[in-house]
């Protein structure tokens, strides 16, 4: 099903116990302070602007819904006390195998006829240097042409709402709702192909997997261009469906955000008012779509 949007996501260490932080937000403004790419000097990121480093978001410990980040950032930075990450590798270009190149057609072939569907999500992300492994609860709505609802349920309740060229973040416990515009024509087809653009072929190289753990048949892609968001992507695909079940999107420093989908319903007539965000009076409401962005309240 949802490929990485399948994706987005990434870090920057706690500021006080050294911990491990959530991961990545790719929709939601990073509130933490991040580390300066130069002179290791920290400062704060404001929501939504392009981050010059890659980094954690120290929130409440809900990961983002997984969609490549808005723009790629321009610099890796390691966690305090860990190892550089290590610049993902293009793959070579070869040709795909008969059987692997059939089910990618046949899963393309099933979102293009797809108009919308609703489904039960749960994302594990599991982080390499800190062998801990955080776990997030929810469902997901998607429209064609562009709409996407993630609603995260636990360990907190947080929603994120792709609408077009523009993408919502609202934290109900924080009171606060955040609007900002997305460049929807630089998304990876691994998110395009979902709304019937974009081919997996064309840019990534895809071979199948041994799994003795999968349900259905595991196709790993690696992007032919070097891709500072993630080394790779892990589609679990039913091979009588061609749904995807499963995606593990492989972070530059090797922590691994998987989303399993469970209970998919297609083509059941999702209304466009279910991409709309209500939020609570005296919501605080931040809107970078304007410049300079304002803060304003929600209406009593």
């Amino acid at each position: 099903m949802l490929t990485p949007l399948l994706a987005a996501i990434v870090s920057c260490a706690h500021a006080s116990a050294g911990e491990p932080s959530g991961p990545m937000r790719p929709f939601e403004p990073p509130k933490t302070i991040v580390r300066a790419a130069d002179a290791g000097t920290t400062g704060p990121l404001k929501p939504f602007e392009p981050p010059k480093t890659i980094v954690r978001d120290t929130d409440a410990g809900t990961a983002g819904p997984p969609v490549m980040p808005m723009q790629p950032p321009r610099r890796m930075v390691a966690d305090a006390g860990t190892e550089q990450a290590v610049p993902p590798q293009p793959a070579a270009k070869k040709p795909i195998a008969s059987d692997v190149q059939a089910l990618v057609d046949r899963m393309q072939a099933f979102y293009e006829k797809t108009g919308d569907f609703q489904a039960k999500f749960r994302q594990d992300y599991t982080y390499k240097t800190f062998k801990r492994t955080q776990t997030s609860t929810g469902t997901v709505t998607f429209k064609k042409p562009g709409l996407m609802r993630w609603e995260y349920q636990k360990p907190s309740a947080k929603t994120f709402v792709l609408a077009g060229d523009k993408v919502y973040a609202y934290d109900p416990e924080a009171r606060t709702l955040t609007k900002a515009s997305i460049a929807t024509n630089q998304l990876s087809a691994s998110v395009t192909f979902l709304w019937g653009k974009g081919r997996l072929a064309d840019e990534f190289s895809i071979e199948k997997r041994a799994c003795e753990k999968c349900s259905g048949v595991l196709l790993e892609l690696t992007p032919l261009e070097p891709d500072p968001r993630f080394q790779r992507v892990r589609l679990e695909v039913d091979p009588k469906t061609a749904q995807v079940l499963k995606s593990t999107v492989v972070d530059p420093d090797g922590s691994e955000n998987a989303i399993t989908f469970l209970e998919l319903k297609t083509n059941v007539g999702v209304d466009e008012t279910h991409f709309k965000i209500a939020p609570a009076p005296g919501t605080q409401i931040v809107d970078y779509t304007k410049t300079p962005a304002a803060p304003e309240a929600a209406p009593k």
